[in-house]
C-alpha cells in the first residue's frame, strides 16, 4: 500500500529548479535507496518527503490509511551529524533517552519500557558500552550510531536516513543494512535512505530510485528500479 505520494513536484532555490518533474511513490514496509551523483538534491528530495520543504508546484502526500489506525512517527537521521564538536556536553545515554520525547512528551519521566527500548537501540548499533561517554569524544561513526539509536528509540513507523553509513567501517555499513532490513521485514517498518554504497547495500533493498539529470533542467526520478529477489547475490537494476 503506498505510503507517500509525490506528483509533478518541482522545487529549487532562487529561481533555479533543482527538481523537476519529480513522480515516486514510497510503500508501506519496504527498504527504499535513494541515490544519485553529488549534487543531484537527493537530501531535497527526503526534506519534500517529509514535509520540511513545500513544493513550488506539484503535491506530496502522506497516505495515513496505510499504517492500518496507527500514528504516523517519523525518525529521521540527517546528513552530518558526525559534526557533534569535541566540547558536546551531553553524554551518549542522554542524547538516545531523547528519542524517546517525542512519543512521551518532553517533561514526562521514561518508564522502564523506555529505558529497556533506549538499552535495546543501544546494543542493536553496538553502542551500549559506551553509554556513559561524552558525545564530542566518540568518532565520526559512533556518533552516527548513536544519532541511529535515537532514532530507533522513538519507535518510528519511518525511518528517513540521509547517508546513515557516513564514517562506518565496511563491518559496521553491512550491521546496519542488515539491521534496517530486519526493521523492514520483521517490524513492518518503512525505510528510505540516501546511500552511494550500492555495491554493499543493493541487497538488502527492496528498491532504488535513481535522480538523473537531463541537459539543461532539474534532477528527475528518471528510473524506479525494482529489486525482484530480496538478499540476491548481485545488486538488482533493471
Amino acid at each position: 500500500m503506498i505510503l507517500s505520494s509525490m506528483r509533478n513536484v518541482v522545487f529549487g532555490y532562487g529561481d533555479t529548479p533543482v527538481l523537476s518533474g519529480i513522480s515516486v511513490d514510497i510503500h508501506q514496509g519496504e527498504f527504499v535507496g535513494i541515490t544519485g551523483p553529488n549534487g543531484a538534491a537527493k537530501t531535497t528530495l527526503l526534506k519534500l518527503l517529509l514535509g520540511l520543504l513545500k513544493p513550488w508546484s506539484g503535491s506530496v502526500h502522506i497516505h495515513t490509511e496505510a499504517l492500518e489506525g496507527k500514528r504516523l512517527s517519523i525518525g529521521y537521521v540527517p546528513q552530518n551529524v558526525a559534526s557533534f564538536n569535541s566540547g558536546f556536553p551531553s553524554r551518549v545515554l542522554e542524547l538516545v533517552r531523547s528519542g524517546c520525547y517525542s512519543r512521551l512528551g518532553l517533561f514526562k519521566r521514561l518508564a522502564a519500557e523506555q529505558h529497556e527500548i533506549v538499552e535495546q537501540s543501544l546494543k542493536q548499533v553496538g553502542m551500549w558500552e559506551y553509554r556513559h561517554r561524552k558525545v564530542g569524544e566518540l568518532s565520526g561513526g559512533q556518533k552516527q550510531r548513536i544519532c541511529i539509536a535515537r532514532a530507533l528509540a522513538g519507535q518510528p513507523n519511518v525511518l528517513v536516513l540521509d547517508e546513515p553509513t557516513a564514517g562506518m567501517d565496511q563491518q559496521g555499513r553491512l550491521g546496519f543494512y542488515q539491521l534496517m532490513r530486519h526493521y523492514v521485514t520483521s517490524h513492518g517498518m518503512t525505510v528510505i535512505m540516501v546511500t552511494h554504497e550500492l555495491q554493499e547495500s543493493g541487497k538488502y533493498l527492496d528498491r532504488i530510485i535513481s535522480l538523473e539529470q537531463r541537459e539543461s533542467e532539474g534532477w528527475q526520478c528518471l528510473t524506479t528500479n525494482s529489486c525482484s529477489v530480496r538478499f540476491g547475490p548481485e545488486l538488482c537494476l533493471e
